[in-house]
């Protein structure tokens, strides 16, 4: 009983120190933020996190992470085989999350961290976002949805990256959804690798 009420303690304070991190990043948040949003004492932190602060935050990460990357998988396995209608559905998740802001992590949050922490972090995000994405990319090449000789790890990166970039934007500033926006800008990508509408809507039909 002990261990699970210390695994429910543990995971609250994950769900509550998320959003801190999230708005934040690492460098910027304190154990006194910490402690003050969850309510702890510095003792009562470390019982659950001993490597403080950096234990904390990789916990959070890394728990962010497999969520964004398990709802990816869902979205784009209920999505069907084809392209456009399998990153419409990751983008549509991405759109519906709270963004994660992988440029910040990378180029503040990651130089924060000890260098083994930093490429663990990192090599998830690799494997549950952007090999997900690639995976996809490069099925629709050998499918001939789209034509080959393109970095598919790189698409992969820079449409997680575009897609999370709508979150920037004030919802007054726009008159259509973000989802819709995200729609748009892998309709633009699709096209430049070749993908045929017209052949899609065929076959859909």
């Amino acid at each position: 009983m002990e261990g699970h009420e210390s695994a429910e303690a543990r995971e609250r304070l994950l769900e509550a120190a998320d959003p801190l991190f999230s708005k934040k990043g690492f460098a910027s948040v304190t154990l006194r933020d910490i402690s003050t949003v969850l309510g702890l004492s510095h003792a009562s932190l470390y019982y659950h996190f001993p490597g403080g602060k950096t234990e904390l935050f990789a916990a959070v990460m890394e728990r962010n992470i497999l969520r964004h990357g398990a709802g990816l998988k869902a979205g784009m396995d209920s999505a069907g085989p084809g392209l456009r209608g399998r990153l419409r559905a990751a983008a549509a998740w991405l759109i519906s999350q709270p963004a994660m802001d992988l440029i910040r992590m990378a180029e503040s949050d990651m130089p924060s961290l000890p260098e083994a922490l930093s490429a663990r972090i990192m090599d998830l995000v690799y494997r549950e976002l952007i090999l997900r994405l690639q995976s996809v990319i490069d099925q629709a090449v050998a499918a001939r949805e789209i034509e080959g000789g393109h970095s598919s790890g790189l698409i992969a990166g820079a449409l997680i990256g575009m897609v999370e970039s709508l979150h920037t934007i004030p919802s007054f500033a726009v008159r259509r959804s973000k989802e819709e926006m995200a729609y748009e800008l892998l309709d633009i990508v699709l096209k430049g690798m070749g993908y045929s509408f017209e052949k899609a809507s065929h076959q859909e039909e």
